[in-house]
């Protein structure tokens, strides 16, 4: 509730809940910005890594699109004779130790639901912790990777990264303007002015590069072989649930596809139990991919989500491509 909430105010007008927390705002900026410059200055140091580090994330509070661009990311330097490896924070795992090695079969209660997510559809080394530093060294030791991928890693500035590529939401850009909590800034806008490549997952504006969230059919939950096309729920009554940063835009894509949704949002990175996923009429049960990694495990025999892969312009992979090339060129010289 108090998510929901804030959100709602980040994203609309200025009013009593925003000038309630606008002095914590203020000293979540002055300390986002104390800390980036001690590193700046080496006050606190930054590891850099035998091998190139792209940093992939953002300057908001979730719901960009990060980890499906982390995945077309991977995919494409697999697909161009790279060895990547993914390191992650392992948000909501509950391991009592870190890193972790993370597979398609690892538990997301254990490792997160993003990182299981990331292993199960690039089938490349995945390491989760909080420090990424030490998950990435667990990844360089065990794998013959050459090139790190870091996911959701902008403010995580002990690893030094060699390319960072911010990814923003096309339509509700920055919301009200203010850092956290009083707004949903990580970091202020004037940040991506130091990035490398800036996506915009939407409508892109100067010097962006768009990004398409695209569906092609919905997946059985529990059993990979079973699909069904993109208009097999069209005029009929679901059951829709999301647990992701922007669940509206999932309710959206569901609506566009001419679906009679019934809305069950939950908090980002929700931890689902079965009595979540029961409900009174028998309509299908309609969700996101990072959702179902957290499902799978329950017996839902009517349970689907809908799988979306980021698309980009072609531009968008010559300069990194290009970039990538021009670090190993030096490294090797």
């Amino acid at each position: 509730m108090l998510a929901r909430i804030l959100q709602h105010s980040w994203y609309r007008n200025f009013g009593f809940v925003t000038l309630l927390l606008l002095p914590l705002s203020i000293i979540y900026c002055a300390v986002s910005l104390l800390r980036r410059n001690l590193y700046r200055i080496n006050v606190l140091q930054s590891t850099r890594l035998p091998v190139p580090v792209i940093v992939v994330g953002n300057i908001t509070a979730g719901g960009t699109g990060k980890t499906p661009l982390v995945i077309a990311i991977t995919q494409y330097l697999k697909a161009n004779g790279y060895n990547p490896g993914v390191v992650s924070r392992g948000y909501g795992g509950k391991a009592t130790h870190w890193p972790q090695p993370v597979t398609a079969a690892s538990d997301p209660d254990l490792v997160g639901d993003e990182t299981v997510l990331i292993a199960n559809r690039c089938r490349c080394p995945v390491s989760a912790g909080p420090d990424r530093v030490a998950a990435a060294r667990a990844l360089l030791s065990s794998h013959p990777c050459d090139v790190i991928i870091s996911d959701d890693g902008m403010q995580h500035y002990a690893l030094a990264r060699d390319i960072e590529i911010a990814v923003i939401d096309g339509g509700r850009r920055f919301g009200n303007n203010l850092c956290i909590p009083a707004g949903p800034l990580r970091e202020l806008p004037s940040r991506l002015k130091s990035v490398d490549l800036i996506v915009a997952n939407g409508k892109a504006r100067n010097h962006e590069y768009a990004m398409e969230l695209k569906s092609y059919a919905f997946q059985s939950v529990t059993d990979a072989a079973k699909l069904k096309s993109l208009h097999e729920f069209e005029g009929k009554p679901v059951e829709a649930i999301a647990g992701i940063g922007n669940n509206e835009r999932f309710f959206q894509q569901l609506e566009a596809l001419g679906i009679h949704i019934n809305k069950h949002p939950f908090a980002d990175h929700h931890r689902f139990r079965q009595k979540d996923l029961i409900f009174k009429n028998e309509n299908p049960v309609l969700m996101t991919e990072k959702d179902a990694v957290k499902c799978k495990k329950y017996a839902l025999p009517d349970a689907w989500y809908l799988r979306v892969d980021a698309l980009l312009e072609n531009r968008f992979y010559e300069l990194l491509n290009a970039q990538l090339t021009d670090l190993l060129g030096k490294r090797d010289g």
